[in-house]
């Protein structure tokens, strides 16, 4: 796929995603403004990666959030413009068949629950993350056959480039 045609998608973690309802940090505020801009052209246009398990998550975990920043409220805003992109259970089931052998299960660090968000992140099309879990980020790098960026700081991804 040629870069010019690739979609500008970014993976975020619910740790990262639960400061929206507030924030404060200009790195933040700039994050938030690209994923809810849709006046631009749609090749600069913020599109979220997201399975059903982490949209649970951040519903989860901003359930009583009432700032036009929150998670759900750029979810709902995101879903309704197209700008969500959901990896299946079963795509999540079809990667972890092939990549998750007995070798590269030995060498995760991350807990149960996050592994099932690598492949989220594996199989998007930048494959770019943003997360502070130290041991998530470092399963994401360090997984054979992949190039991932992920970062703990907004303003260390180039997600608008």
């Amino acid at each position: 796929m040629l870069l010019s045609k690739m979609k500008k998608d970014i993976f975020i973690d619910n740790n990262i995603a639960s400061k929206f309802s507030n924030p404060m940090d200009p790195e933040y505020k700039k994050l938030i403004v690209w994923l809810m801009n849709s006046d631009i052209e749609e090749s600069k246009r913020a599109y979220l990666v997201t399975s059903q398990k982490l949209l649970k998550e951040y519903l989860r975990s901003a359930m009583h959030a009432k700032s036009p920043t929150s998670i759900p409220v750029i979810i709902a805003k995101l879903t309704i413009e197209k700008r969500i992109i959901t990896v299946s259970n079963e795509q999540i089931r079809a990667f972890q068949n092939e990549y998750y052998t007995k070798t590269v299960i030995k060498k995760l660090t991350s807990n149960e629950e996050d592994r099932e968000h690598i492949p989220v992140v594996l199989l998007s099309e930048r494959k770019y993350a943003l997360s502070y879990d130290q041991k998530f980020c470092n399963d994401l790098r360090t997984f054979p056959g992949f190039t991932v960026r992920v970062e703990k700081r907004p303003e260390d991804l180039p997600y608008a480039d």
